[in-house]
């Protein structure tokens, strides 16, 4: 869709891009695939052993095309139906394709092909379709079972083991078999024809998920029923702003694509298995990190989902706790206590990265994980994930983690974390690294606040390193260096001591808030990760700089690839591609950077700041403490609504307080408004209206 042209969240065009990858994907929580793509993936599905480890490849039926020979064509990925289609337009009738992954009936995958007569013609009309589906794979050991209600069916198991001796995921899929030809009838107008796949751990839910789809194909209401959910989701995290066209469509952009790998509302029962990089669509052998999870969820994507869906936020949450016993395991293997969270993740929480030194080094990445659970603790205030769920156990497994791993430095009187590689891959083996050691800070303190709240002993050395831990800062320049020895201007890779202002809001004044992103932003590959200018973006906006904020901001478009706005990794098309991480850091921008919403124990503050092209934000349904919020942002004024508030457990009523003193207390289904200023929300010292 060119810009200005049509519906922001409706992505059209004639010709297909030239690079496969940039194909958009259709995905669920437990499935996916890119467009026309011959493999899909289904979640926690990997084979391979420890740095082998990969997504396996499960062959696709949907990857079918109709063929058009000489016909005009047109495709679109509808970010309102979650649907992808592919037209035809022949004289005297059009033939269209709809693709998508079922939003309420996960295990289900659907294509469709209508062909529609537009003239008085009664010959039959006939459409090709082209298939690479060969039920093979490299991955899964397969074999075929009997057809079942008309579906073929196959099933297996991956070939190798993540950890050996491991359990190896079995799939079973049962798929429409997809005839050569279609032929509209002499006497028909029109036709739809459906072909379902069903994936499954067992063959019980494979079926069930197929015959589920056929009764819902045969009353016509198959492609309505996937609307109708993936449409909830949607609602559920509107988010709408008055600006530049290329910015309202990778907002939707960013939204389809990251919604699209949360879990469904109405399926608790279904374990989640984190999102990847490239998300499920992508990750086999050699791609996209293999399908391996990150930080990339937990500091990117993560925040973005609390505000707008917290029960996603808690499967996500699910996931390390279910992982927690590999990550001990790799504590104890690298001679530590506690839990030590894998750089690179897959089914079992052991390290799968396959270089040695990221697993080895890059340990920020337990004080993220440990992040993601202080943000939601705070949002949410959700003791059962904590008491009953495992939550406490990997909160404290994090503090002793962090607790073995330093060293005592008489000369400094400091504790030190020594020989780490930052965020910033440029650099390996140094000491003090200023966001790791920050973050290990945070995630001490949170671990001592949350056994208090919790009437659980802590040991008091927990508080006590904390205020210890040597964060290095540099008096003369009033800045962070990177590390102890870090010399001003050398290069970058991505965004690293600026994550110390955002998002762990560590304590700084305004003026080495500035010399940190005026250190680093110069000296920043132009080419690293898509999400790095994203929270120099942030920053300025809290400076109340929002054109230089725009300017940074404005950097992420070259990472955004047309006409279906498939984020790359890096701006020079390297790396992974439908680059959530990049899309998430984002919509942080307008979700926290924009708004100015920080999330602290005892508030959610607020402080707007817009680029002069931005003029409205409206978000639907942000979440906090059980209740929903409509929150509309003008230059002028800002005006907040609770909307809903749950019942079981009961919501705590809210009221907005204004640094000038002013409070408004926020009852359900009545709006308050203000002149637009800094605040915050919190819980109402009163219960009643």
């Amino acid at each position: 869709m060119a810009d200005g042209e049509g519906d922001p969240g409706v992505f059209t065009a004639t010709a297909l891009p030239g690079d496969p990858r940039l194909l958009p994907t259709v995905t669920n929580a437990l499935l996916g695939t890119r467009v026309f793509r011959d493999i899909l993936h289904a979640a926690g599905v990997y084979s391979g052993a420890a740095g082998d480890t990969h997504r396996a490849d499960v062959p696709s039926p949907l990857g079918l095309r109709m063929a058009a020979p000489g016909a005009a064509q047109s495709f679109a990925l509808d970010t309102w139906t979650g649907t992808f289609s592919h037209t035809i337009q022949c004289p005297g009738y059009t033939a269209t394709q709809q693709l998508y992954a079922h939003h309420s009936l996960v295990h289900l995958m659907a294509s469709s092909v209508t062909i529609r007569r537009l003239d008085g013609s009664t010959h039959p009309i006939t459409v090709q379709l082209q298939s690479l589906f060969v039920p093979q794979s490299q991955d899964l050991q397969l074999s075929s079972g009997p057809d079942f209600q008309g579906a073929h069916y196959i099933y297996g198991q991956t070939l190798v083991p993540e950890v050996e001796g491991g359990p190896r995921p079995t799939v079973h899929m049962l798929w429409t078999p997809i005839p050569q030809w279609l032929t509209l009838g002499g006497e028909e107008r029109e036709r739809c024809w459906q072909f379902l796949t069903a994936v499954a751990g067992s063959e019980e839910e494979a079926k069930r998920s197929y015959s589920a789809g056929l009764s819902l194909a045969a009353a016509g209401s198959l492609l309505r029923s996937h609307i109708h959910a993936w449409a909830a989701l949607r609602r559920g995290s509107s988010v709408e702003l008055d600006g530049p066209p290329a910015l309202r469509q990778a907002l939707h952009g960013c939204l389809y694509y990251l919604l699209s790998a949360l879990p469904p509302r109405d399926s608790p029962g279904v374990p989640f298995h984190g999102i990847s990089p490239g998300g499920l669509s992508n990750g086999t052998r050699g791609e996209d990190y293999w399908g391996h999870v990150f930080w990339d969820q937990d500091t990117w994507m993560f925040p973005n989902i609390l505000l707008l869906h917290p029960g996603a936020a808690r499967a996500i949450l699910h996931y390390r706790i279910r992982t927690l016993e590999g990550a001990k395991r790799n504590a104890r293997e690298q001679g530590y206590e506690g839990a030590k969270f894998p750089w690179e993740s897959a089914a079992t929480g052991r390290e799968v990265c396959p270089e040695e030194i990221y697993g080895e080094q890059e340990i920020h990445i337990s004080g993220d994980v440990l992040m993601a659970f202080e943000q939601y603790y705070c949002t949410t205030q959700d003791l059962k994930l904590f008491q009953e769920d495992g939550g406490w156990e990997l909160v404290e497994a994090v503090a002793q983690y962090w607790c073995s791993r330093m060293v005592w430095s008489e000369e400094e009187q400091l504790y030190h974390i020594r020989g780490v590689m930052p965020p910033d891959e440029y650099h390996s083996q140094v000491d003090n690294s200023a966001y790791t050691n920050a973050v290990a800070r945070r995630s001490l303190n949170f671990a001592a606040v949350l056994a208090r709240d919790l009437l659980l002993p802590a040991p008091e050395e927990w508080e006590d390193r904390a205020r210890k831990i040597k964060v290095p800062f540099d008096e003369e320049r009033k800045y962070h260096p990177e590390y102890d020895g870090y010399s001003p201007g050398e290069p970058v890779k991505q965004a690293d001591v600026v994550l110390l202002g955002f998002p762990l809001m560590h304590p700084m004044s305004a003026e080495v808030r500035r010399n940190d992103l005026e250190m680093y932003e110069p000296v920043t590959d132009p080419v690293g990760p898509a999400m790095t200018w994203s929270m120099f973006a942030v920053g300025w906006l809290e400076l109340k700089e929002p054109q230089r904020a725009w300017s940074q901001l404005e950097k992420c478009f070259s990472n955004i690839t047309e006409p279906f706005k498939v984020w790359v990794e890096n701006a020079d098309g390297s790396g992974a591609v439908n680059f959530l991480t990049g899309m998430g850091g984002f919509l942080q921008v307008i979700l926290f950077g924009f708004t100015g919403f920080r999330i602290t124990r005892s508030a959610l503050l607020f402080d707007p700041a817009f680029p002069d092209s931005v003029t409205k934000l409206k978000l639907s349904s942000i979440s906090y403490l059980g209740n929903r919020l409509e929150v509309t942002i003008t230059s002028e004024e800002i005006r907040m609504a609770v909307t809903e508030a749950s019942w079981d457990p009961p919501a705590s009523p809210l009221e907005v307080v204004l640094e000038s003193g002013q409070r408004f207390p926020l009852w359900e289904g009545q709006s308050v408004s203000f002149p637009t200023a800094p605040g915050w929300i919190q819980r109402s010292p009163s219960s009643t209206p």
